[in-house]
Formats: C-alpha cells, sequence, structure tokens
C-alpha cells in the first residue's frame, strides 16, 4: 500500500525546498504512519538548503513536527490511531550504551530504527526515485512515516500547530538550560540570539529561577519580545562597542551561565569569554563543521567551561510533554514566539524572512 502526498523536496545543495507529490509507503514493523498537522520551520533546514552542511538529495526536509496517528505498524504499542503526537529527531533505540546509560538523545545505533537494508524505501517520486527523510523524519509534508521511538504521546487540549514547535526548537533550547547546563535558582544568565532557540532558553532560565537574564540580538524588536518572555536585560551588539563588556558591566565581572543560540564562531567566543569565575557556556547553535573556535587557555585555570549541547540533551518523551503542561498553565509562551502561519507552497518564503531575521517562529499548518 501507498499513499500520495505533497510535500517540499531539496533536490540539489544549495537550492530551493520544491513542492513535489510523492508516494508513501504504508507502515511496516514498528513504523507509524502520521497526518501532520504542523511543522515549524526550523534554522537547521536552512543550513542544509544553502550548503553549509551536506544531506543526501533528494530528500524531504523537516524535523519540527506534530500530527495525529493514522495507522500503525506490526510491534507498535506505544501509540494507536487518533493519538495525537509529537516527532523529534533524537530517535532512541533503547539498546545501545548510549540509551541505556540516560543519554537517549545521543543513541548510535540508527540502523535499530530504520528500514533494513534492501528494503522498499519509505518515500519514492512519481518516477520511483527513492526521497530520504531528513534526520529519518521529513516533517515537510502532509504525511510522515517514521518508527515509534520518534513519537512522544501528548493531551488532546495541546494545539497541534503550537506542539510543533516543543519537536525541535523549544526542547532545543529549554533541554539546554534544564538539562545540559542544569542552571540553578538565583542564577545570573545571558542569551545570545534571539531567535526561536534563543528565546525558549530565555523562558527556561526565567522558569528555572535565573535571578538575572541578560539577552544579546542586533534586533530591537526581537529583545523586545524577549523582555516579554523573561529578559531582564538586553543588550543590541550593533548598539555597543564590545559586547563581553557590556555584558561584564550588567553583571559586575561576569555570568555564571552563558548560551549561544545563532551558531556563529564570534558569537560562541563572546559567549566563552563573557563568563565570570567558574562559568559555563554552553553552544547550542550550528557552528559550521570545520569552523574553530579559539579560547585562551589561561581562563581554563579560572574553572571555565565550554560545552555543546545537541537537542538540550533531551529525554523527549518525558520531556516534551512537561513542556506541554507548561504551555497550557501559561508558564511556556509559545503563542508569542509565532511570527507567521503558512502553507506549505509558501515554505520558500518563510526561509527567505528567516535568513532576513525578520521573524521568530514561522508554523506550516496542513
Amino acid at each position: 500500500m501507498s499513499l500520495a502526498m505533497k510535500a517540499a523536496v531539496l533536490n540539489s545543495q544549495p537550492g530551493p525546498l520544491e513542492i513535489e507529490e510523492l508516494r508513501i509507503d504504508g507502515p511496516g514493523p514498528d513504523e507509524v504512519l502520521l497526518q501532520v498537522k504542523g511543522a515549524g520551520l526550523c534554522h537547521s533546514d536552512l543550513h542544509f538548503m544553502e550548503g553549509i552542511f551536506r544531506a543526501k538529495v533528494p530528500a524531504v526536509l523537516g524535523h519540527e513536527s506534530a500530527g495525529i496517528v493514522e495507522a500503525v505498524g506490526e510491534n507498535v504499542r506505544y501509540v494507536k490511531p487518533g493519538d495525537h503526537v509529537i516527532a523529534c529527531v533524537s530517535i532512541f533505540c533503547g539498546q545501545c550504551k548510549q540509551c541505556l546509560s540516560g543519554n537517549p538523545h545521543r543513541c548510535n545505533n540508527p540502523a535499530a530504527t530504520s528500514r533494513p537494508r534492501g528494503s522498499a524505501p519509505r518515500l519514492t517520486k512519481q518516477d520511483g526515485t527513492p526521497v530520504d527523510q531528513f534526520g529519518r523524519l521529513g516533517g515537510f509534508g502532509e504525511q510522515m512515516l517514521v518508527h515509534q521511538n520518534a513519537l512522544v504521546k501528548i493531551v488532546d487540549e495541546m494545539p497541534l500547530d503550537r506542539a510543533a514547535l516543543i519537536g525541535c526548537g523549544i526542547t532545543t533550547g529549554m533541554g539546554a538550560v534544564f538539562r545540559t547546563a542544569k542552571v540553578p535558582p538565583g542564577s545570573t544568565v545571558c542569551v545570545i540570539g534571539a531567535g526561536g532557540i534563543g528565546l525558549a532558553a530565555i523562558q527556561a532560565a526565567r522558569i528555572a529561577g535565573a535571578v538575572q537574564v541578560i539577552v544579546v540580538d542586533v534586533s530591537d524588536e526581537k529583545l523586545e519580545t524577549a523582555r516579554q518572555l523573561g529578559g531582564t536585560d538586553v543588550v543590541n551588539a550593533s548598539k555597543v562597542d564590545d559586547v563581553v563588556e557590556a555584558v561584564r558591566d550588567l553583571t559586575g565581572g561576569g555570568v555564571e551561565y552563558s548560551f549561544e543560540a545563532i551558531g556563529l564562531k564570534q558569537t560562541s567566543e563572546q559567549a566563552f569569554n563573557m563568563l565570570g569565575l567558574g562559568g559555563t557556556a554552553t553552544v547550542i547553535g550550528m557552528v559550521p563543521s570545520k569552523q574553530m573556535l579559539e579560547i585562551r587557555g589561561i581562563d581554563l585555570l579560572q574553572e571555565k567551561k565550554l560545552q555543546g549541547s545537541m537537542m538540550g540533551s533531551n529525554q523527549f518523551r518525558t520531556d516534551m510533554p512537561n513542556m506541554v503542561s507548561m504551555y497550557l498553565d501559561g508558564r511556556l509562551k509559545l503563542d508569542e514566539m509565532v511570527s507567521a502561519t503558512l502553507s506549505l507552497e509558501q515554505i520558500n518564503e518563510g526561509y527567505a524572512a528567516m535568513k532576513r531575521g525578520e521573524v521568530a517562529r514561522q508554523v506550516i499548518t496542513f
């Protein structure tokens, strides 16, 4: 059994997304067919559209999606048709050393949650050409066919266009604060970059009880949004001579925790340099793979730390329902983060707006 569906396909790198009609297979063992209701536009996909990071093409991009289960294959016990779910790129096998040591987001056994080599592809073009699923998800389509370990059930009360945001950006930003850095109450925090992931980190710092949350960006509009979501102080990097000194002045010597949410050499180094004694800088953004970062060795003697974060070090089957609860009780603000709601056909316009820095978060609804 296969069905026809529309999806946004990346056929070349660099290149735009092209709306095509694809064939999607029926669910095999451990697989779930999902009707997509909402898909967020994430900056990571733009990196692949621009060719900064390489991917197998043709591919359906998108990895921030939520929807309703349509059908399930053999051995699927976790979900049933009609369940509301969020998909996550941190697909776990539950058997490898990383999974068993409490780090399922670092699962290094993708074969266990993929179709066996030589099997029919999940997605094909009309002429039979196989189409890859970005992140083994492929969220920019009317339907998704994924392993059951890519999904988490959520309550029906959660709007699915908002739930989609939790699938990547919110989990990445909030997880970096809650899980990777483990920010305690009373801390001083700086977040560099007030895009979608940065705004999630700002909110997590507020929820965690940080006493000061400084936000750095070059857009006054984004900085105002950051204030509404929990920023206590803002620094417009285009209007100060030295961002690091500006943050040090606001904190009397440097922050305890900093978060880089852009993915640039300069801002990653700034995140480290603005730390006070014993501080921790967490790089959330995707720094280009061949880019080297430079820090002063002497700073390590002050017990300053520079670390990365992969998808917010998440345990998504427990973390995401908690975030849904935070949204429903008013602590997590998602409505205020959405700059635009788009159709699938408007996806390239959405990424153009993202590249111009005009938006926080955009959602495609089906």
